[in-house]
């Protein structure tokens, strides 16, 4: 997720995709985001441009910054619980964010499982399954599960697609925060994801197909109807 950036906003961009990864949860609270000599070189942009982006997101509350030893940017920011915020964008626009991640993610599922998965890809996505079944409150949970969709369309290589993944999952992030969780629902999501996650491991790409697409209009329905 953060990648080069291009154009000419490139403090804007670094603000966007560092803010992304720490409401998604790649960067959970309490962990350190990388050295910025690290985070420059990765992102392409100087160390000037990364410190006023980080500055930007210590002033939105979302990192803190700890000098000396062991010291560093430290992630700050307490996803709220579910059903706690009103929406954050036009209706329309993420009910039609629904329509587009029901022909994106199947198809990142079905593309992962046609991959030959290295070891540590493995170990990666049985991690972020793992993490979902073990979130120990609903805002974590709903975290961890996008933590999983994401690392599901990293594992096809596609940076298009992960962008594409992302945008989705900040619509759905906006929509789930303004209902509330049900925990039949979870129930229901957990049982979906270790079938999607069993699908690409087992390298079915239909079924992964198949059983995403499934969770998707599961979950459209429910946030049409309480929406």
């Amino acid at each position: 997720m953060l990648r080069p950036v291009r154009g000419h906003h490139a403090f804007e961009a670094c603000v966007e995709r560092l803010a992304t990864s720490i409401r998604l949860g790649v960067y959970e609270q309490g962990s350190t985001l990388p050295p910025e000599r690290e985070l420059a070189e990765h992102m392409g942009v100087s160390r000037a441009t990364l410190r006023e982006a980080i500055a930007a997101l210590r002033e939105a509350g979302l990192v803190v910054t700890r000098r000396g030893r062991g010291g560093g940017t430290v992630v700050d920011y307490h996803p709220g619980e579910p059903g706690s915020r009103s929406l954050q964008r036009p209706l329309a626009e993420l009910l039609d964010a629904l329509e587009f991640r029901r022909i994106v993610e199947p198809g990142a599922a079905q593309a992962a499982a046609a991959i030959d998965l290295g070891d540590e890809q493995v170990a990666m996505l049985r991690s972020a399954l793992a993490k979902v079944d073990h979130a120990t409150s609903k805002a974590l949970h709903r975290q961890a599960d996008s933590q999983l969709h994401l690392a599901i369309a990293s594992l096809t290589g596609s940076p298009m697609l992960l962008d594409a993944v992302t945008t989705v999952q900040m619509c759905l992030h906006d929509m789930l925060d303004a209902i509330p969780v049900l925990d039949r629902n979870i129930e229901h999501s957990r049982e979906q994801h270790g079938a999607i996650v069993r699908a690409i491991l087992g390298g079915d790409g239909d079924e992964a197909r198949l059983t995403m697409e499934r969770h998707c209009d599961d979950t459209a329905a429910l946030l049409r109807g309480l929406l």
